[in-house]
């Protein structure tokens, strides 16, 4: 009697969303894996098509086009992301909020330059989740300017909605990396959990710590991603609505929840509340790996050691 084939890992790689990615699946051979994959690659290209701010046709385009004038109509998925917005918007009392992307008309990440306070007003005046008005299947920005903004959950909402494609066509176990941002569905082929490294904030090449990954989403961030140093002083990407000015306190930080974008959320707030990041995760309850603004780095089981 023949026996099946033994099943096997295979990394798709793809691009999407700015970032290198991957899909890893596990399979009887190369063809059936890319097949399978492909079906993760079709969804986030749907996703980043349909919500990306570059794109002019965008579901979130067309919104940001109509600030301060009409309403604009929204289906179900971009209704329930909405929803889940506004929820973390008052989770966070305004730390998190998605129309704060447009502080990047003043922050120039590849420019070693600090907007003035004269150059923040205007657009801080432009960020707040009171003027996203909704009724049911419609939304509107009450003034001219505003912007929404879905690059801080969006990535990780796409990790999830792929891997949910994967176990729909056939696929158990495996994982989405995009750009760093994981969601795991099963184990390695020989049941192991598969084995995530976690990049060292201040080495490029380097890894801080590794994280064994059965189930669920594990998200990253960190001050490294996109900065400038000017007189000393680190500037990253992470901007607190409030200010304007980039967050600091932590170098990096890395969550595992269920989902990716329960996970991504939880990184961001912990970067948003700075040096209070680490006691936040603590209250939550939540598994983290953390690097302090010592280089320290913590994880939830208590243990402390140099990221060094």
């Amino acid at each position: 009697m023949a026996r099946p084939a033994a099943s096997l890992s295979f990394d798709i790689p793809f691009r999407a969303m700015g970032s290198a990615c991957s899909v890893c699946v596990v399979a009887q051979d190369l063809a059936r894996a890319r097949a399978l994959a492909q079906h993760a690659i079709d969804e986030v290209a749907r996703i980043e098509a349909k919500y990306s701010r570059y794109r002019a046709d965008s579901a979130l385009s067309r919104i940001n086009a109509a600030a301060g004038a009409d309403w604009v109509a929204v289906d179900a998925e971009t209704e329930a992301l909405l929803d889940y917005a506004a929820l973390q918007v008052q989770a966070s009392g305004g730390l998190f909020d998605p129309t704060s992307g447009i502080l990047r008309r003043v922050w120039d990440f590849k420019t070693p330059r600090v907007p003035t306070a004269d150059e923040l007003a205007p657009v801080l005046a432009l960020i707040g989740w009171d003027g996203v008005e909704r009724e049911p299947g419609r939304v509107r920005l009450a003034r001219a300017g505003m912007e929404l903004d879905f690059g801080g959950f969006g990535k990780e909402y796409a990790a999830d909605r792929a891997a949910a494609a994967l176990r729909a066509a056939g696929a158990s176990e495996g994982y989405v990396n995009l750009g760093g941002d994981f969601h795991v569905f099963g184990p390695r082929p020989d049941g192991a959990a598969w084995t995530i490294a976690i990049q060292h904030p201040r080495n490029p090449r380097g890894t801080v710590a590794s994280i064994q990954v059965r189930q669920g989403g594990l998200t990253t961030s960190g001050d490294y991603e996109r900065y400038f140093e000017l007189d000393g002083r680190r500037y990253c990407h992470i901007l607190n609505p409030r200010t304007g000015m980039p967050v600091q306190g932590l170098q990096g930080v890395s969550v595992l929840a269920p989902s990716a974008l329960a996970a991504g959320s939880l990184c961001t707030l912990a970067m948003l509340h700075e040096a209070q990041g680490q006691a936040l995760l603590d209250t939550l309850g939540v598994p983290y790996l953390l690097v302090d603004a010592a280089g320290q780095l913590h994880r939830s089981d208590g243990t402390a050691r140099s990221a060094n």
